[in-house]
């Protein structure tokens, strides 16, 4: 077996865009104090997992990957979790994963090198969870922490970045354990905010994306009307070298007429808006603690695609809830019919305990909420493929990530190189692709023109070539 390799550190991050950030950040801490990053993990002098716990699969696999390299690990190695999970379960963790060496919860990942220092300094490498060790950082307290002035609160992949504008969330809704495990909304300061896409703008960014549990609550604690506006027009002011900024997590009743003349008129900010409604009929909005005047839903978003030419949306929306009956299920597929939204999510109910739904139990059976999300979501793969269908043989603004080629029958590759990419209308890792024939510059927006369509993926060809 291959022998350990000092100062290196294998890590796995789990979960949403925002858990990604902070991997990143963890990852520049590593890096100054001199680690290396490798992807054998058993090779690795330290594994890091950071957690996903927000529902139950995704604590499952959380689990599963930390008892995995725990079974694994050899004499020499530590392991350490990190996030979700561990902020809000963290001696459930220590007590189902033996061998598991430190604790790190969500506003402490700042401390990755503290623990580690302190994991060195043991005299050998313990069996069990170093309680002392883990009761010092593992910190159940949501109080935010320091960031280090010099970590960049962002994760790059490629040519895009996903930028944390705020932490933790202040909405009531009933069915979220989010301000559970994150606490109350806290945001990062503009100034500073504008001097990361600074950064990320010189290391060749050309896609930022801002993103926080709920991006319009942006500002609010630090006294700011209309923050995400007020961020908005600074970063277009300040940083015009990024071409495209996108807005994920907005929140029904929170998009300002404000927020929709600036996505209308300025250029980097893209037509597109991620909105999470979870519901359309009013009792179930009420039963899950969410705004429930559909009626200013309809209004807003006729407004915004009136206003912004061009709008993408997307939204997500939650089957099987507490209260859900047949009747409230239809009226939730005739608002889906109705709005035509452009990428549509859905999630069947997750019973969580500690949330305000947690009287409410989970009365839905599973085979029911099965065959609502299959139901729901073949409406929405027909409105998408017509949606897409109504794109062939125009121009599109693509973002190029990689290339590769063409599989024929029995997965052998055909001889046809393509390009794989992105349109404004799709966000990085939940939207779909562009394919597109021939070879095109990685990391750089180029004219492609559409020539077919699927439900979630696009087909074109470059302008120039298409001229050619």
């Amino acid at each position: 077996m291959s022998a350990i390799r000092p100062n290196t550190y294998h890590l796995i991050s789990l979960g949403c865009a925002k858990n990604t950030v902070d991997s990143s950040s963890m990852v520049q801490l590593l890096d100054q104090e001199g680690l290396t990053a490798i992807n054998e993990p058993n090779r690795a002098e330290v594994l890091l997992v950071n957690t996903c716990g927000f529902i139950e699969p995704a604590r499952q696999e959380s689990l599963r990957t930390l008892r995995e390299l725990a079974k694994r690990k050899r004499k020499g190695q530590w392991l350490i979790a990190a996030g979700c999970l561990t902020q809000r379960y963290g001696e459930e963790v220590a007590r189902q994963v033996p061998g598991l060496d430190g604790i790190l919860g969500t506003r402490r990942w700042m401390d990755i090198v503290q623990l580690l220092r302190q994991l060195r300094n043991q005299d050998q490498h313990p069996a069990s969870p170093p309680r002392q060790g883990v009761a010092a950082l593992y910190a159940p307290t949501l109080t935010a922490q320091a960031e280090p002035p010099s970590i960049l609160r962002a994760a790059v992949q490629g040519a895009s970045a996903y930028l944390k504008i705020a932490d933790g969330c202040r909405r009531p809704c009933a069915f979220c354990a989010i301000p559970l495990i994150k606490g109350t909304a806290v945001s990062r300061p503009l100034p500073l905010l504008v001097e990361e896409a600074r950064r990320l703008a010189l290391q060749g960014v050309k896609e930022l994306v801002l993103i926080a549990q709920d991006t319009t609550d942006y500002g609010s604690d630090l006294g700011m009307k209309d923050g995400l506006a007020q961020l908005l027009e600074a970063l277009t002011a300040q940083v015009p070298e990024i071409p495209w900024i996108r807005l994920l997590y907005a929140y029904p009743g929170a998009v300002s007429d404000r927020l929709i003349e600036i996505m209308a008129s300025k250029a980097q900010v893209l037509p597109y808006l991620d909105l999470p409604l979870q519901h359309a009929h009013p009792a179930i909005l009420r039963a899950m603690r969410r705004p429930a005047n559909i009626d200013w839903v309809i209004r807003t978003l006729e407004t915004m695609r009136h206003q912004i030419p061009g709008l993408t949306l997307r939204t997500t929306f939650i089957v099987g809830y507490p209260g859900e009956g047949e009747a409230e299920f239809e009226t939730l597929l005739d608002f889906v019919k109705e709005m035509r939204f452009d990428h549509v999510g859905v999630f069947p109910f997750s019973f969580e305990q500690g949330t305000a739904s947690e009287v409410l139990g989970d009365p839905v059976p599973a085979e029911v909420k099965q065959e609502r999300w299959e139901r729901l979501m073949a409406t929405q793969q027909q409105i998408s493929l017509q949606i897409h269908q109504s794109l062939i043989g125009k121009q599109l603004e693509v973002l190029i990530e990689g290339q590769g080629t063409v599989q024929g029958q029995n997965g052998h590759p055909v001889d046809q190189l393509i390009s794989v990419g992105r349109t404004y209308r799709d966000a990085p890792e939940i939207d779909g692709l562009t394919l597109i024939e021939g070879e095109a510059p990685i990391g750089e927006i180029v004219p492609v023109r559409i020539l077919s369509a699927m439900p979630y993926d696009l087909h074109g060809i470059l302008e120039n070539q298409n001229k050619g």
